[in-house]
């Protein structure tokens, strides 16, 4: 009787994946491990795609796009050394085809703008990742754009910007903050008076009753966020 060889202990069989061109490479980023681990066992789930990647932060996304040359990208937005939407802009300058897929929680108009803006095919909220994630990725890659249902309806065919200025962007970031309009005089190094004109005017832009409300308007649009 032929006896096999025993294998070698401490030595674990590794199975070898056939690479075929005909999946589809993906890259994930997002700093949260259980979001980045969730996505890995979807797309492991489904033939046609590979993940190839993963990064926690926008640096490591452009480093491993580089790298791993994915048909597809999924991006998270908030990350704490480059924002999503910075590495967005940051990839396609040096590969103007790369399709990205923004992966979030906000559902701000103002927010999906800049991402689609800045270059990003789709604009996904995490929430639905686990029904619609694998057609997203299939459709990005042959070139589709695709906008959660929600955020398409508030920009109804029209691209929207803030309508706020750098400047009254600075100051309704420290009316989130707390800032009274001398504390925001200061920091700004401007008189109360021009501070005051700049809450006058946010409010009005935003269609705000106070500064408690321009903030949440803010946020929710994705204008600013904390």
């Amino acid at each position: 009787m032929v006896v096999p060889p025993k294998r070698p202990i401490g030595i674990t069989q590794i199975r070898v994946v056939s690479m075929s061109p005909n999946r589809i490479r993906v890259l994930v980023v997002d700093d949260h491990p259980v979001l980045r681990e969730g996505v890995a066992v979807l797309v492991s789930q489904q033939p046609d795609l590979l993940m190839v990647g993963e990064a926690s932060t926008g640096r490591e996304a452009l480093e491993q796009f580089r790298s791993t040359q994915p048909d597809v990208a999924l991006m998270d937005i908030k990350m704490p050394d480059m924002s999503g939407i910075d590495a967005i802009i940051a990839i396609r300058e040096e590969y103007p085809d790369a399709r990205i897929v923004v992966l979030t929680t906000y559902e701000g108009d103002v927010l999906a703008w800049r991402a689609l803006k800045a270059g990003a095919h789709a604009y996904m909220l995490k929430g639905n990742v686990r029904k619609d994630l694998a057609d997203t990725i299939r459709a990005v890659h042959r070139g589709a754009r695709q906008i959660e249902p929600t955020i398409a309806s508030q920009l109804d065919g029209n691209m929207p910007d803030s309508a706020l200025t750098v400047r009254e962007v600075e100051v309704l970031t420290l009316i989130a903050a707390g800032n009274s309009n001398r504390s925001i005089a200061t920091r700004l190094q401007i008189n109360e008076g021009t501070a005051k004109t700049h809450v006058k005017n946010i409010l009005a832009k935003l269609g705000a009753n106070d500064r408690t409300h321009a903030v949440t308007l803010a946020l929710r649009r994705g204008i600013i966020q904390l």
